[in-house]
């Protein structure tokens, strides 16, 4: 379909080669410009939410890996239960709490003095990216902690007792115990967090419709407008294409980047 004239109404139209490719990449046209702008808009996404989705869990399974044993359970449960809630539900969730007029967020902010005005939290920009990552983070986090959590179950605790006698503290064994132990789990968990972070649709949709304007529009909704409602699926499967490529490279950049290398004997 990329390399093909194409209509949800009409059909297949006949084949143009690569000038589907053409038209999006140099332009000038509007799949040109709605193909960079979504683009531009999932990268930024991917940059404010993957630091808190990796990091941020890794923080919450060493937390959890030092409480009690009985504690354990009831805390997994609570971070893991936000992930079976569907985005639909997550995204009136956050629109409630964080909507400019009447929202709770801002009603409690106001009522403690902290602010004096409300913030259009799910309206204007920036705090639209801080709505958006916040709302990503609450729901997506306990996955990829739950993912670390097992990693760390796998550690020898002998590894801790031993490096205890020795006087290491706490901070030595996360540096010289668990980390190595853990960084293929980390490195996976990168991976697969980038990935579905590119692949994000249902927050921006639902929370501020891709906009204000189309500053929060990613690529998969320039992708859906293209075909729906330019009804041109010929472009449309084309983005998606270059899409996957960009996955694809960044994915393949990341394990080279990462990727040990072997020393010769």
């Amino acid at each position: 379909m990329s390399v093909s004239k194409y209509s949800l109404v009409v059909g297949n139209q006949g084949f143009v080669a690569l000038d589907n490719y053409k038209k999006i990449l140099f332009g000038p046209s509007m799949y040109h410009d709605s193909f960079y702008l979504g683009l531009k808009n999932t990268v930024l996404f991917t940059i404010f939410t993957t630091p808190f989705l990796v990091l941020g869990s890794l923080g919450l399974a060493l937390l959890l890996d030092r409480l009690p044993e009985k504690a354990k359970g009831i805390f997994r449960t609570i971070y893991f239960a936000s992930y079976s809630v569907s985005v639909t539900a997550v995204a009136a969730v956050f629109v409630w709490l964080m909507k400019g007029n009447g929202g709770y967020l801002n009603n409690f902010l106001l009522k403690l003095g902290l602010i004096d005005k409300a913030i259009p939290w799910v309206e204007q920009q920036p705090y639209v990216w801080v709505a958006l990552t916040v709302a990503t983070v609450w729901w997506t986090i306990g996955y990829n902690m739950m993912l670390f959590v097992n990693a760390l179950n796998e550690i020898d605790v002998q590894l801790y007792e031993a490096s205890a006698i020795d006087g290491a503290r706490y901070w030595h064994q996360v540096r010289y115990i668990i980390l190595p132990a853990i960084k293929n789990v980390f490195f996976f968990v990168l991976m697969t967090t980038i990935i579905a972070s590119f692949n994000v649709y249902g927050q921006p949709r639902l929370m501020t419709k891709g906009g204000p304007g189309e500053s929060t529009k990613p690529l998969i909704m320039m992708i859906t407008s293209t075909i729906m409602d330019r009804n041109d699926l010929g472009v449309g499967s084309a983005m998606t294409i270059l899409m996957g490529i960009v996955i694809v490279l960044c994915s393949v950049g990341q394990y080279y980047l990462t990727k040990e290398k072997e020393e010769l004997k």
